[in-house]
């Protein structure tokens, strides 16, 4: 762990078990090693740069379903204490991680598109425009309902992101319900998360107060944002068995979608 002022770099090793390379949802890898530069001063508002379960279980959800979030268009909503410092570290882990990326401004162009983009695009003054030009086919989010304030601008940000026309799937999985001994993961839920047509949020996040939660909810139903908890019905390969302090089961996770019908 090497000291990088007041923050360090950790290497989190993401492990496979063994014969998950036979299944189609697993990469051909057993371990994958993702190094992340993270902060030393999570009570001093540096949270934005800190490692939490929600962002955790997200990266076990995506690593154990890549059918499902292959060949698309992902966009992952951040909910920071605003300091551009996290923006900036950010942009560090995505070098350390040997990703392309480009500015931090909402740009696009017409020549050879980077896998990744690391743009400033603050909730609250982000023009609807500027959100519908991002045409994510999923939005990812860790931990950003936890802040009343922030809520209205989240909910506003899913709703204009997630109100457009389906998409075509680019590729089918397999959806014959067997059981995939390896990784104790169905391939029927691969079927029931790919069966999505028009763009999908998924959100995992620790509920620590249940009258923000209830917040977040009755806003979501406003605006015909249909929520669904698919904690016990996706269960991602538990990928950080040595990593102790990861309470994984403390997580809930999240699939929202806009409500065409209503």
């Amino acid at each position: 762990m090497v000291k990088r002022n007041s923050r360090v770099c950790k290497c989190i090793s993401f492990l496979f078990p063994d014969g998950c390379s036979e299944a189609p949802s697993c990469p051909s890898v057993v371990k994958l090693m993702v190094p992340l530069q993270c902060s030393l001063n999570i009570l001093e508002g540096d949270t934005g740069c800190a490692i939490w379960p929600s962002s955790l279980l997200l990266s076990e959800f995506v690593l154990s379903f890549p059918e499902v979030f292959s060949n698309k268009s992902c966009f992952e909503a951040i909910l920071s204490d605003g300091d551009l410092s996290s923006l900036d570290n950010l942009k560090n882990n995505l070098e350390l991680n040997q990703l392309n990326i480009t500015s931090d401004m909402l740009e696009r162009s017409t020549q050879v598109q980077t896998l990744v983009k690391c743009i400033y695009l603050p909730w609250e003054s982000a023009s609807e425009s500027e959100l519908q030009d991002l045409k994510p086919d999923i939005i990812l989010g860790a931990d950003v309902i936890y802040d009343p304030a922030c809520l209205p601008h989240l909910i506003r940000l899913l709703t204009i992101i997630l109100r457009k026309k389906p998409f075509s799937h680019q590729g089918k999985v397999n959806s014959n319900g067997q059981s995939n001994a390896a990784t104790g993961a169905p391939y029927a839920i691969s079927s029931f998360l790919e069966s999505e047509t028009t763009p999908v949020a998924y959100i995992a996040s620790v509920i620590r107060n249940m009258d923000t939660f209830s917040y977040f909810l009755k806003l979501a139903d406003q605006a015909n944002l249909h929520v669904l908890d698919i904690t016990d019905t996706v269960k991602p390969v538990n990928m950080l068995p040595y990593m102790q302090s990861y309470d994984r089961t403390s997580v809930r996770l999240f699939s929202l979608s806009y409500n065409c019908l209503s």
